[in-house]
């Protein structure tokens, strides 16, 4: 540390000088026209240092480095290794992430997976250990992860927290284990989709700190109101940003951040990551300040990490070099004050583990639920994860029914072969064919939709087949992408899995499904999230929290 202080008082050559930079500052939310000294990748201050090495800008705009709070790095469907590769591109030099989904395929050994990639990542990568795996007690995929089994965690480096408290009703309600879990971290991250008044009184008392699933002004307001972080959610599928933004001033800026939660690796490509955050909430007529403070000190102080967040004194020399002109666009980034350059893919250092998936293969007649009358439908809600409750007439044979978009769905237990759960769903659009895949958040079942029977059996086959995957079948064609990871990431470089997506949107999109139709798919089996979902077991409501019949 002495050397340090005498470094910054300009007793010593340093490694880095930035020069002719125009530096934001996120607690005074202003720009500096200055230079920046640097040494053994940390910042010494703003001012004019002598240096081994000189960086002139010419008059760049330089911010902090991007921080993700909230991120599920397998919902990419990539390695950690090409993740880290890909965020790094966009200014995301810290990443805070619940692996609670390889959690749920492969227990405590799927976070030592995580953990064991950290060291060898061209970004910082923070975990928060997974509070409910299962997410509810009923929906056991691979694993249970107790107190107990965290507790040797919560030390590790690079732990900061603990992950999404989803079982709203565990905590309210007294889990010993559950509270447990709470009590071994400073961090709690919460996950409290439609709770209000004094439920969210008690959520907030017992522990939870901060919430990604607030889908309007009003649930948003409060939150911010009992003292939580608010994250505005920007995923795949569950875009919030826009119907939030009107709760960021600066007033409330230092407990607002933004977050990417679920975001597969082509989206990532084509429009970003915090950067993308960051780009629609200015656009949406937030001041750009606000915005830059929000993808950096707010989300740093919400883990209280007061090493990074911004270019001060003693902070990790994490930057980005921004592209000239008005729009937000990364040019360049930097860790620990060493420019990131992407040399491409190589071999992963700890290669990802593989799952084995035990389905009981369903024929096609056992993927057609015998109903006649009334049923309960589940419609998905466009730009959400939630989704709706619909109550529907249906005559005996008349399914599926393409016409009124009324499709199969199936959810396969591929871990123990015990059954296959039956459902109708509104809402994916499909004409033919059917879509499948291993990624159902949270217990990873094997999940598919369906306007043919025998294409959906088909497609179930081809995600078995090969360990885990996602597969579209229909119209004399089989387009698969393996995810041999746990059955939830490529072992391949981000490219090949950008062009697999394509290629399965391609073919997704003629059999007739809405976009972003696998991600849609990905979450049809979450039972902790409104209103009606689909597990092994049949038809489950959130409301009760419990298994209802198909027919109503």
């Amino acid at each position: 540390m002495h050397e340090l202080v005498r470094a910054a008082r300009g007793g010593a050559t340093v490694d880095l000088a930035l020069l002719n930079a125009a530096v934001f500052n996120p607690f005074l939310c202003e720009w500096e026209e200055t230079a920046l000294g640097i040494e053994a990748g940390r910042v010494l201050g703003p001012g004019r240092y002598r240096a081994r090495r000189e960086l002139d800008l010419g008059g760049a705009r330089v911010v902090p480095g991007l921080i993700d709070p909230h991120v599920h790095v397998e919902s990419s469907l990539l390695s950690p290794f090409e993740y880290a590769r890909l965020a790094a591109v966009h200014g995301t030099t810290t990443v805070i992430a619940d692996p609670h989904e390889i959690a749920n395929v492969l227990g405590v050994p799927g976070i030592e997976y995580m953990l064991a990639c950290r060291p060898h990542l061209a970004i910082d990568l923070l975990l928060t250990l997974p509070s409910c795996v299962p997410a509810t007690p009923a929906d056991i995929g691979g694993a249970a992860i107790g107190a107990a089994d965290l507790a040797p965690l919560a030390t590790r480096e690079g732990v900061i927290g603990l992950g999404e408290v989803m079982n709203v009703p565990g905590l309210l309600g007294g889990d010993p284990d559950l509270a447990a879990k709470v009590a071994l971290l400073k961090n709690v991250d919460g996950h409290a989709p439609g709770l209000g008044g004094t439920d969210l009184n008690a959520y907030v008392l017992a522990g939870a700190q901060s919430d990604h699933e607030a889908a309007t002004a009003s649930e948003g307001r409060d939150r911010l109101a009992r003292g939580m972080y608010l994250f505005l959610r920007e995923g795949s599928t569950e875009r919030d940003l826009a119907a939030l933004l009107s709760l960021v001033t600066p007033a409330t800026a230092p407990r607002c951040a933004f977050c990417t939660d679920d975001r597969h690796a082509d989206l990532i490509v084509r429009e970003g990551l915090i950067d993308d955050c960051v780009r629609r909430a200015v656009d949406g007529g937030l001041e750009p300040e606000l915005a830059l403070r929000m993808a950096t000190l707010s989300a740093a102080e919400r883990f209280d990490l007061a090493d990074r967040g911004a270019l001060a004194p003693g902070r990790r020399a994490d930057f980005c070099v921004l592209a000239e002109g008005d729009r937000f666009a990364v040019a360049r980034t930097f860790v620990r004050g060493a420019e990131v350059v992407d040399r491409g893919t190589a071999p992963a250092p700890v290669p990802p583990p593989p799952r084995p998936v035990r389905c009981r293969m369903p024929a096609a007649p056992d993927l057609v639920p015998a109903v006649d009358g009334c049923v309960r439908v589940i419609e998905l809600v466009p730009g959400r994860i939630r989704t709706r409750a619909v109550d529907l007439a249906v005559q005996a044979g008349s399914l599926p029914d393409p016409a009124r978009d009324l499709l199969l769905a199936a959810v396969c237990d591929a871990y123990r072969g015990t059954g296959t759960g039956l459902g109708i769903v509104r809402g994916f659009g499909l004409a033919h064919g059917a879509i499948a895949g291993s990624v159902a958040h949270d217990a990873h079942q094997v999940v598919a939709v369906g306007a043919e029977p025998e294409a959906m059996a088909a497609a179930i086959g081809a995600v078995v087949g090969s360990r885990g995957g996602l597969a579209a079948v229909g119209l004399g064609e089989t387009t698969l992408l393996p995810l041999p990871g746990a059955g939830l990431m490529s072992a391949e470089p981000y490219e090949a899995v950008v062009d697999g997506l394509g290629r399965l949107a391609t073919h997704a999109a003629r059999l007739g499904a809405v976009p972003d139709a696998f991600m849609h798919l990905s979450f049809l089996a979450l039972t902790v999230i409104p209103e009606r979902r689909l597990t092994w077991r049949g038809v489950f409501d959130h409301s009760t929290f419990s298994d209802v019949p198909l027919g109503c």
